[in-house]
Parts: C-alpha cells; structure tokens; sequence
C-alpha cells in the first residue's frame, strides 16, 4: 500500500468538492451542509450513471437483446465493486430500498433458525431501524435482552455486554457508531466475543460508512448495514451477509427464488437503475485514490480492500483535524449537554447536543439565518435519547460532516454557534 501511495496525503478538498454537482448548485451557493448524517451530496459519478441508465438501456436487465444485457452488466458492476471494496465475496452483497427494510427482512430471514426461549441481545444505543425489528421478535418466542448504555456518557461497556454472553444467544445487534452519540465502537472485538458463544453479529454501520467504507471481512462481522444516499450514493440499502450464513436462513423472496443469494433476501424487484448507479460510489473513490496516489495510475495493481482502507484513512485524517476545533469549542461551553466523548479519535464527526440557556428552536433558526443547514430532533434514536433523560421533542440539535466539509464551514459553524447561544438580553 505505501508503495502506491504517499506516506498520509493530505486530501485535495478541492478535487474532492469538484466531484460533487452541488457544490456548483447556485440555489446552494453559500451554504454549508451540516445534515450529512441525514443524508450526503451525491457524486458526478453517481448521477452520471443514473442519467445514463435511464436514458439508455432502462429496460428489464438480463434478457438475452443489447440494452438488457447492458443494464445487467451495470447492475453486476455495482455488486462487484461494492464486495471489492467492502472486502467480501459478491455474493454476500445484497441491495434493498433502505436499511431499515433491509434489517425487516433480516429478522425474518434468522427466525427460523431459532428455537422458542433462544436470546438476542440488542442495545439502546442503536438507531431504530437496527433495534425495533429484533425487538418485535419477543412477540415471536424469542427472549430479548438490552445491552444498556451509560446513561450518563451513552457508551456501551463491553464488561456488561460479557454478563449477558451465554450459549442460549444467538444474535447480537449494535452499530459500528450510534447516529446521536457516535463514539466508534469496537466492533472487531464485539464480534470475537459474541463468535466465542456461538452467536452471529449484525452491525449498523449507517452512520460509520460515510466516513470510510469498512472491511468488513477485517471487522468480523457476520452482517453489516449501511446506507447509500448517506455514502455520496442513491437512495438504498446495503447489506452484507457472510454467505455460509445466508445458505442457513429463511428464503424471503418468491420460492422459485430459493437458493440465489441475490434474491433471497430481496422480497420485492429490485430498482435495477439505482443498483447500476451505486457502482458510481465506487467509481468515485476509485477516483479519490488515484488522485492522491503516488503514480501516474495510482498503483492500479493495489487491491480493491487496499485502496478502501487508504481512502478511509484519509477522510478519517481530515474529518478529525476539522472535528479538533468543534470539539475544543464545544468542550469549552458550560451551556450545553453533548452527546458522546469530544475526541475526535474515538467518534464520527457527528455531534449532537441539548443548548441549556436557549431553546432548540431559536438556535436552529438562527443557524439556517447563516446559511448553515442544521437540523434537530430525535432522528430515530429515541432509545437513546430516553436513556440519557434527553426528551424526544425537542430532541437534540445534530450537526455533521464529511470530508467534503471544509475547514471555512467549521469556522462559521462556531462563529454562528457563538452568535446563537449567546443569552438574550
């Protein structure tokens, strides 16, 4: 890998900023996109071949005529690229319409497989969409158990996950970072430890990927979950399931679709253009990669899990550098309640926080008077919220990132924040 590329490049934001059509949007000009966590800009690469798919071959793909075998070939390009980077086998990729549907499917997919009075641990700390459908197993024979947060920190300790680890488990829910809180959690080492009992593990890294697609082979995680429209990528869900698992579970597609990975777990048709288009993520970090690569063609001999794992470290390099001063400034306020650890070491670059002397609403509405694109709510992490004593509305004012952010927005995010929370006199 340091063969091909220079020893912790700086990324050229620039470059990056020209691969995304909003940034030249004038109804955006001006703007800072603090939202990502809800949903990111979308790539050249994607929309190029989202035009293209439409305009061209949008027929049924696979049948034996040019434009069909065209589509399927776009469709099989997307699965490709995304196991190569995600560093699993093609047909362990799965494309849904989101990931919560995705993890629907998955719970019913696994019962199946259980016995009456079997365990699934599940935290509060997740999303819902990685929470709600293993819950709604208990109605089903299943003993559900919680994995609880701090309430005061919202971290999860792997010592208490240890005390509910017996060889009645057979499932352990949790994501790679919680969409509120976003301390990274150890995700290798949760799925050791659920491996030694003889327990699968489903990881919701919705709120991880869009700050470096994993090796999910690497992190042990025998599922793991993300979403596209928050990686620079259309609106879909995407699911990896180690295939030897897949084999053991509960056909949910037609039953002539029985025993074909990319089916099986797909109950609906699925939206061949938007697939063919989510190779374009793909094609977008490719890109990244050889742009700050060290020769003419970025080492084009470097392995696709390779060139995952040095795009990664680079958007990770330069979302904590931006995170540092937002962190400093934040720990530095006694006027409000954040979420999570403030080192940018040990978080995404999502931040979430309760203002104590002003209300939420005032302080959203004066962000936006700046143009900076904020949002507050609960944004599905009710559980959490709940624990933390937090109450669902108003919820919490999020602000995130990714490393098209620049460090001119997080220098009017702070300057705006200070206006913002300023007392009323």
């Amino acid at each position: 890998m340091t063969d091909h590329v220079r020893s912790q490049p700086d990324l050229d934001l620039g470059f990056v900023r020209a691969q995304f059509p909003a940034f030249a949007t004038p109804d955006l000009e001006g703007w800072a996109h603090f939202e990502n966590a809800a949903g990111s800009f979308v790539c050249r690469q994607v929309i190029d071949r989202l035009n293209t798919f439409y305009t061209d071959f949008k027929v049924q793909p696979y049948a034996p005529y040019p434009a069909s075998q065209t589509a399927g070939e776009w469709m099989d390009e997307a699965y490709d690229l995304m196991a190569g980077w995600l560093n699993v086998a093609d047909d362990e990729v799965h494309f849904g319409p989101s990931t919560t549907m995705n993890v629907s499917v998955l719970a019913n997919g696994f019962r199946p497989m259980w016995n009456d009075g079997d365990e699934i641990i599940v935290t509060n700390q997740d999303h819902e969409a990685n929470s709600g459908a293993w819950r709604r197993l208990a109605e089903r024979g299943i003993t559900v158990t919680e994995w609880a947060i701090d309430p005061d920190t919202g971290l999860l300790d792997v010592a208490d996950l240890d005390r509910l680890l017996t060889d009645r488990v057979r499932l352990v829910a949790f994501p790679h970072a919680s969409n509120v809180i976003a301390h990274v959690n150890p995700v290798a080492e949760i799925a050791a430890r659920a491996r030694a009992v003889g327990a699968v593990t489903v990881v919701d890294g919705v709120s991880y990927a869009p700050h470096g697609l994993p090796d999910v082979a690497g992190l042990g995680a025998d599922v793991y979950l993300f979403s596209t429209y928050k990686t620079w990528g259309p609106h879909l869900g995407v699911m990896t399931i180690r295939r030897e698992l897949l084999d053991r579970m509960a056909n949910q597609s037609h039953f002539f679709n029985a025993g074909k990975p990319r089916y099986t777990m797909t109950p609906a048709g699925p939206d061949h253009a938007q697939i063919a288009a989510a190779a374009g993520v793909v094609h977008y970090l490719d890109a990244v990669y050889e742009h700050h690569a060290d020769r003419p063609h970025g080492g084009a001999d470097a392995a696709p899990v390779e060139r995952a794992q040095v795009v990664h470290d680079l958007f990770r390099r330069h979302e904590q550098r931006l995170l540092a001063p937002l962190a400093e400034w934040l720990s530095e306020r006694s006027d409000l309640r954040v979420l999570g650890p403030l080192d940018p070491a040990v978080r995404a670059p999502t931040v979430a926080f309760v203002p104590e002397a002003r209300s939420i609403d005032e302080v959203v509405a004066a962000l936006v008077d700046h143009k900076l694109m904020v949002a507050s709510g609960n944004f599905y992490a009710a559980r959490p919220l709940q624990a933390m004593g937090i109450d669902l509305d108003p919820g919490v004012l999020r602000l995130s990132f990714v490393h098209y952010t620049s460090s001119d927005d997080i220098d009017r995010l702070i300057q705006a924040l200070d206006q913002a929370l300023a007392p009323q006199l």
